[in-house]
């Protein structure tokens, strides 16, 4: 029998169907992002991840009139700080400035364990971490209890893997986040540009695999450029916008190009 490449076996409508976007009511309670620890990209984008999950969730709730003002959890572990510095206040979205609740970890271990604690907690809006690299506390078992800790109380995760390889997890979602150029400010050309990120959806169980470029724009979450909806996706080269599925292989495993 001839071999079928795994790509041109996905029927395209329903790729099309299932790609990810900004404002989609159903987020993972657990997700990672991959990122260096010299661009700030991985904190950024799950801080603009964070905000439209629960910005979104309470729209399809139809709570959107009552204001969330639970507390954000956010932990780092020793070296997460000494890599990407501690979470500045004045950069975030004004109306999360008084709202975090940072824990600095001595280890790993204990960067983990604030992390589980944090999602018991339903109190708490959702729970950002930093770690670096690999380290042997965050096993694959260690990942399962962190997703199944934020399923069943109901409190979502946004893991940033600092300077680390992508190995076993049982994170829902997984991205690799890199700095993108800002576009050009309207009124002022030598003002800083909206945060950009080139991100890369590599890991996920309700989404095809994608690649686009994200701007936070006026703390709302957006494509910079939409994606094509007719897009040939088995014709489409990587850099266009979707990249290679990863249903079947290990994704430790997994060769990145």
């Amino acid at each position: 029998m001839p071999s079928t490449s795994p790509l041109t076996s996905i029927d395209p409508v329903r790729l099309a169907e299932t790609r990810w976007r900004p404002g989609l009511p159903a987020h993972p309670f657990h997700s990672e992002i991959f990122a260096s620890s010299g661009e700030g990209s991985g904190a950024g984008l799950a801080l603009a991840l964070a905000r439209d999950a629960l910005t979104s969730s309470d729209t399809a709730s139809d709570q959107s009139e009552v204001q969330d003002t639970r507390q954000i959890l956010w932990v780092q572990d020793r070296k997460a700080m000494q890599l990407a510095g501690r979470p500045c206040l004045a950069g975030l979205p004004p109306d999360w400035r008084h709202r975090i609740i940072h824990v600095a970890a001595a280890t790993p271990e204990d960067a983990l364990f604030a992390l589980e604690e944090g999602l018991k907690c339903r109190d708490l809006a959702c729970v950002i971490g930093e770690i670096a690299g690999n380290p042997k506390a965050l096993t694959f078992t260690a990942s399962r209890r962190l997703s199944l800790t934020a399923e069943r109380h109901g409190v979502r995760l946004w893991l940033v893997r600092l300077d680390a390889e992508p190995d076993l997890s049982s994170a829902r979602m997984r991205w690799q986040a890199h700095a993108a150029p800002s576009p050009p400010p309207r009124w002022n050309p030598v003002a800083p540009g909206t945060a950009s990120w080139h991100a890369e959806l590599f890991r996920s169980r309700a989404h095809a695999p994608g690649v686009w470029i994200l701007i936070d724009d006026t703390q709302t979450l957006r494509f910079c450029t939409e994606p094509e909806p007719d897009t040939d996706i088995a014709a489409a080269p990587h850099p266009v916008r979707m990249a290679r599925p990863t249903v079947g292989r290990s994704l430790a495993a997994r060769a990145r190009g």
